[in-house]
């Protein structure tokens, strides 16, 4: 299902919880809703459910305006963060429901049904009641029982929410597998930013009820196009004055700019441990994290600190201890405009180690 969505606007009384959102979807894309709570995603989710009813804008699936349509209407199927599973009713009973409902036959429930129990990895489990179920396991009853009257849209709110983390990355991993074999264009609200980055094929960032950047993972991390987008995704380091750094006086031509250096984008080493470039300064380590694969240090330059990992294969850092430091690009933002800056001072021979 191909998707339009133009200038899309939903209040709550005062309260403005979409703000001219306007968005396309092409058929078989699996879409993250990724922002921090109360941003907007599930009001963005519910109306293209169905669920709420937008205050102005269009809505399209396919060629056709939606807007009026009932959610049985719409082709969609939903999965809610909770599972909202019948209590009452077995694996088999919950995944056949919404075929009861169509008045299918039971041969073409009990065919349909079978179909999904093997595809979710569900089988053996069909008489048990969902209070018998792994969490993992309800929310893939959840999943087959949205699946089964073969919608054109999958909506998915926040599914892996109330799931430990253990099997929260298999079910990652699952579902994007189920996806893409299915072909079927999908939809998930998060604001977990490592599981959008894992599972889209695209994000589209909500803050405040506006949409922020629409894109890859990649390409949202890589170029990231509001200074929201660029804090959000991926840890970073905001700078208050750049042009204090080595290689970014430049920066001091744009009143009021600040910068963003992702951990990445930072070299350090003991003093012995690579030779002296231009753009390298002098630094001291403030705070050292074991992150278990990793150190996250923290080291001043000045009177700016920087946030930047360290491997365990290296030798150890003491805090305290004076170091060498190459901050190599950044992120700079204004009120009105955004752009990466390199070090200019890069064109001089690189850091050799030794």
């Amino acid at each position: 299902m191909h998707i339009e969505v133009t200038q899309l606007n939903k209040q709550f009384g005062e309260f403005h919880a979409v703000q001219d959102v306007s968005f396309s979807i092409e058929k078989g894309r699996l879409i993250g809703l990724l922002g921090p709570s109360g941003g907007g995603k599930t009001s963005i989710l519910r109306m293209l459910a169905g669920l709420e009813t937008p205050t102005s804008g269009d809505i399209v699936f396919h060629g056709k305006r939606v807007n009026d349509l009932p959610p049985q209407e719409r082709g969609i199927g939903f999965v809610f963060q909770n599972y909202a599973l019948f209590k009452h009713m077995t694996v088999f009973e919950n995944i056949a429901f919404g075929l009861k409902v169509k008045k299918q036959s039971k041969e073409q429930i009990r065919e349909r049904v079978t179909t999904l129990v093997e595809l979710t990895g569900l089988k053996g489990f069909e008489h048990r009641l969902p209070h018998q179920l792994s969490g993992g396991q309800r929310q893939r009853v959840a999943f087959a029982r949205a699946l089964a009257p073969e919608p054109q849209l999958l909506l998915l709110d926040e599914p892996f929410a109330a799931i430990d983390a253990k099997i929260r990355q298999e079910l990652r991993t699952w579902l994007k597998e189920m996806i893409e074999r299915l072909g079927i264009t999908s939809i998930f609200v998060t604001h977990d930013q490592d599981e959008a980055i894992e599972v889209a094929d695209e994000i589209m960032i909500i803050n405040k009820g506006k949409l922020e950047q629409k894109g890859s993972p990649w390409d949202i991390y890589k170029s990231p196009q509001t200074q929201f987008v660029a804090s959000f995704i991926g840890e970073s380091t905001i700078v208050e004055d750049i042009s204090k750094l080595k290689g970014f006086e430049a920066a001091s031509a744009h009143p009021g700019v600040k910068a963003l250096i992702r951990p990445e984008y930072i070299e350090i080493g003991k003093l012995h441990e690579f030779k002296i470039a231009s753009a390298t300064e002098p630094g001291r380590i403030k705070q050292l994290h074991f992150r278990g694969s990793e150190w996250m240090v923290e080291v001043t330059v000045g009177d700016i600190t920087l946030i930047t990992y360290r491997s365990l294969e290296k030798d150890i850092l003491q805090p305290g201890e004076e170091i060498n430091v190459l901050v190599h690009r950044a992120y700079l933002f204004t009120n009105d405009e955004s752009w990466i800056m390199e070090n200019r001072l890069k064109e001089d021979p690189m850091p050799v180690h030794i």
